[in-house]
């Protein structure tokens, strides 16, 4: 086969973090749809339908299940899942009965909308269908559960060696290499690893490697792998040594006991059907055979981890007088201020992942009642027991309200806000389980005044189960932010102690402000599930078991 030197350019995937995109698959079951008329049940068919570029665009469909008003449908509809993106869906139900491929009206059975992120963070969910005029479908209901698509996760680690290979060369011995290939539904070869060369070795022990299930066989342990032994040649003209087949199934079985071992006879076609005494060309031995788990995001997610979400709002005179109209607090009755938008597109997201949906929300760099003192972290509901609000809209509303009661003042001091939501964190970690991790977001209008506390605090709160998203407003030099944001070299605290890991993403929300909101949740997000991913890895700490879905026991008749 013609290929460049073995030895040079060939780079194997590098081990993935899985994590950007996963693939979530829906079940979906209804439950007493209504009957179009009184003599059939009705004929349904699911339609789904996501929200993107502005619109909503059928993405996947059921099957049809005839004469059924309580239909579990049996083909799953695949998306695929991004933390950053809101993914508003809808499932349409309606009546295939005369080979209808789109609800009319005459055959709309009901409809319902969530996002992705509310179905994955409840793993499951029933609500009420409802009709076009907003009213619900009877006692109609449509529940959907929510598996990740599992397996695509793992990685092989594998270690060959040959004993006895045919010698090739005249002056030496021969300088075997190994490629394995996975055969395609079409029946082509595609190449998915090449060992290295061991020079002048007829017993070769190669080294060890790791590649994930989805590159070595597809997932499917069952699929075909052939593999190759070659004698390297420099001119490229490799001599071909021998083959052998097998599946992953089969590797795992063979070496399944400790220090068991499984080799295979190293055949040459040719060799075969010409040579009388032929036995074989040598022999190929797996030495090795684990597969690791690689936990997703959506694995700690499905497995009950709630992402707790902290809003943190600088109060510091920089933002100028909230009754002057240039201010960045500027209630305008027009159109949101920057820290209303930034709050909504960051908490919107935020808030499908919070089972309780209650957010504490605090400000700093104020004077506040009644005593009119200085705080770097006061409730924005003026209720120090509890500084939660319900809800996104219920953290707007208290900030609309707190405005006009307080002084803006300074410094921008930004380590007391970090180091109190440090605190449940660190409560959290001393459980050891994936329950909760905390995410901070801080909106602010520019220079630190405590750098030297802020880094100690960020180095602090790198070891426990917490990032902190920075939202830079107005356009003020965000330099120090960027220093914090750790993307320039690991972050140290004045007394030269690195952070653990980099938890700060720092936006300045000016890069966005003529684009939709969805563009900087998607950025400041981003990071996010890398973060979850890391902190608990780091720690040993597995996902939950994914908690349990009863399906419904009535089986649906298929067509």
């Amino acid at each position: 086969s013609d290929m460049s030197d073995p030895e040079m350019g060939w780079v194997p995937e590098p081990p993935a973090m899985t994590l950007g995109a996963s693939r979530v698959e829906l079940r979906v079951s209804c439950h007493g749809l209504l009957d179009r008329d009184t003599l059939t049940k009705p004929h349904p068919c699911v339609l789904l339908k996501l929200y993107s570029d502005e619109q909503w665009v059928e993405v996947e469909r059921t099957e049809v299940l005839r004469s059924c008003s309580s239909p579990v449908f049996s083909r799953v509809l695949a998306l695929e899942y991004f933390f950053e993106e809101k993914q508003p869906l809808q499932f349409h139900v309606f009546d295939a009965e005369d080979g209808a491929t789109s609800p009319r009206n005459d055959t709309f059975l009901g409809s319902t909308e969530c996002t992705l992120g509310q179905i994955v963070s409840q793993t499951k969910v029933t609500k009420p269908l409802l009709l076009k005029n907003g009213k619900t479908a009877g006692k109609s209901t449509i529940t959907i559960v929510a598996e990740e698509v599992s397996g695509t996760n793992d990685y092989v680690q594998l270690t060959f060696r040959a004993h006895k290979l045919d010698n090739k060369d005249l002056f030496s011995k021969s300088d075997p290499f190994m490629e394995i290939y996975k055969t395609n539904g079409d029946q082509s070869d595609q190449l998915v690893w090449r060992t290295e060369v061991v020079k002048n070795n007829l017993n070769p022990s190669w080294e060890p490697f790791r590649l994930s299930l989805h590159s070595l066989c597809s997932c499917d342990i069952h699929r075909p792998l052939k593999f190759l032994v070659y004698d390297y040649d420099s001119s490229g003209k490799h001599d071909f040594i021998g083959e052998f087949t097998s599946t992953f199934q089969e590797m795992q079985e063979g070496t399944a006991n400790p220090g068991q071992e499984m080799q295979w006879d190293c055949i040459n076609p040719k060799y075969r059907d010409k040579k009388k005494n032929y036995k074989s060309s040598g022999t190929v031995v797996l030495a090795q055979c684990t597969v690791e788990k690689v936990h997703t995001f959506l694995d700690y997610i499905m497995g009950g981890c709630q992402i707790s979400f902290t809003v943190a709002i600088d109060f510091t005179a920089s933002n100028g007088d909230p009754r002057s109209s240039q201010s960045l607090h500027c209630l305008s009755p027009r159109q949101p201020n920057h820290y209303l938008q930034a709050l909504r597109a960051v908490g919107g997201i935020c808030q499908d992942y919070d089972s309780d949906k209650r957010f504490p929300a605090f400000g700093f760099g104020a004077r506040i009642p009644p005593n009119f003192e200085v705080s770097h972290d006061f409730a924005i509901n003026f209720d120090p027991e509890n500084p939660e609000c319900e809800e996104i809209s219920g953290v707007i509303a208290s900030y609309r309200r707190c405005l006009p009661q307080i002084q803006l003042y300074g410094p921008t001091n930004v380590a007391p806000i970090i180091n109190r939501v440090a605190e449940p964190a660190q409560r959290e970690q001393s459980t050891g389980q994936a329950t909760k991790y905390s995410v901070l977001l801080v909106l602010t209008d520019g220079v630190v005044s405590d750098m030297a506390e802020t880094r100690t605090a960020i180095v602090r709160a790198s070891r426990l189960p917490m990032s902190i998203i920075i939202v830079g407003v107005g356009n003020a030099d965000f330099s120090d932010m960027r220093l914090l944001d750790g993307d320039d070299g690991p972050l140290r605290c004045p007394r030269g102690v690195p952070a653990a890991r980099d938890i700060v993403q720092f936006v300045p929300f000016r890069d966005f402000k003529d684009a939709a909101p969805s563009a900087l949740a998607k950025c400041v997000l981003a990071e996010v599930p890398r973060q979850v991913v890391e902190y608990y890895a780091s720690q040993g700490i597995s996902p939950g078991a994914p908690r349990p879905c009863t399906p419904a026991t009535t089986p649906s008749p298929s067509p």
